[in-house]
């Protein structure tokens, strides 16, 4: 049995989450829309096909969604979950990871052992599970030095760079997150047991998005991938050969919008073939942790200084008219200014005045490169 860790396991309002994910035909991006339009699973629920066809979704998917009902094996789970003091996060919470929740097709939901905190300020270390002492001397310190900077490390509880990226965050008491590309029943690699539990008490966490009971299929890993970056403000490679899996991760945070660094090795070696190349392509070549701290500083102290409000949508304050058009095409997804002025078809100096006002209310998140969110749930 897992250690108990004081968080919150009642999980009532899972279920209708487990429902609409285990609907035949919604994946993680369909998942997300019909969230942005809707607020809720339970809203989604209680539609009649014919509303959620009008969304656009296939005949089949929405009739689906209609005649769906919870199973045993979905109550079962969240009770697993409880056995194990595994928490169930959904996208949601206050505790999901803000950056994650920005990708087209983000988890609806997260099993979580430990504590997801401070996820505003996450790095991935990423590398070769055949890795070289050097490479793991070298992740390890740089990812200590991070941890004390009070950044989170993100990597996928991999062997070699992946542990030793793990390994480094615990040296310094920091916190660091493991992505498993399997449930959380399975501890995997298995001799990385202490280390998963090391994690979990050091104020870090191990998620999945995986069943309790789902193996280390080969196919989960470049799925998990995204999650590692997704939830990251950027990426670092240090060891990674022309087919690493890392190379993945750095494509997926390319996609995401999110900076790519990447650790120089010996010219002749195939174990940076990969580094090699992604510096060419223009990633940032880094020495050490100052370098990548420099680089990530003005992202840092935009979240310092610019916490994201969370409401519920009973809360909601009054809107004027402007507001709520707005607000109508605002989703969890930063757009900017540009694209919302002409969809709204106004002036920026109008558009500027309601999106300030609408900030202070908590209505609306404004991102780096005036860009805008949703404040609810965003």
């Amino acid at each position: 049995m897992f250690i108990q860790i004081e968080q919150d396991i009642t999980m009532d309002h899972i279920l209708p989450w487990l429902i609409l994910k285990n609907v035949s035909g919604v994946g993680n991006h369909l998942f997300k829309r019909l969230i942005d339009r809707f607020q809720s699973p339970e809203t989604i629920l209680k539609q009649s096909a014919k509303e959620l066809e009008s969304t656009g979704i296939p005949k089949r998917v929405a009739q689906a969604i209609c005649t769906t009902r919870p199973t045993e094996e979905m109550k079962n789970e969240i009770h697993r979950a409880k056995q194990f003091n595994i928490n169930i996060v959904c996208m949601h919470d206050e505790n999901y990871p803000p950056l994650l929740r920005q990708i087209h097709d983000p988890p609806p939901i997260l099993y979580v052992y430990g504590q997801l905190i401070n996820t505003d300020s996450c790095v991935a270390v990423v590398g070769s599970r055949n890795s070289t002492t050097y490479g793991e001397s070298f992740t390890r310190s740089l990812s200590r030095e991070l941890a004390e900077n009070q950044l989170t490390i993100v990597s996928g509880m991999a062997r070699g760079i992946d542990t030793a990226a793990h390994k480094g965050a615990v040296d310094a008491n920091g916190r660091t997150i493991a992505v498993m590309g399997c449930g959380l029943e399975t501890v995997y690699p298995a001799e990385n047991k202490k280390l998963f539990h090391s994690i979990a008490k050091n104020n870090g966490a191990i998620i999945s998005e995986f069943p309790m009971r789902a193996m280390p299929e080969a196919y989960h890993f470049p799925q998990r991938n995204r999650i590692i970056s997704g939830m990251s403000m950027g990426t670092i490679v240090v060891e990674a050969g022309s087919k690493s899996g890392s190379l993945i991760t750095a494509r997926l945070a390319l996609e995401q919008d999110r900076q790519v660094f990447a650790v120089p090795g010996q010219v002749n070696s195939q174990m940076t073939d990969g580094t090699h190349r992604l510096i060419k392509q223009g990633a940032k070549l880094i020495e050490n942790a100052q370098d990548v701290l420099e680089d990530l500083g003005p992202f840092l102290n935009y979240h310092l200084h610019h916490p994201t409000k969370k409401i519920h949508e009973k809360e909601l304050p009054p809107m004027n008219p402007f507001e709520k058009k707005i607000w109508d095409q605002l989703t969890s997804d930063p757009q900017y200014i540009d694209a919302l002025m002409q969809n709204l078809d106004t002036t920026i100096n109008d558009l500027s005045v309601e999106l300030l006002q609408m900030e202070l209310k908590g209505l609306v998140v404004q991102h780096p490169g005036k860009r805008f969110s949703r404040g609810f749930n965003s």
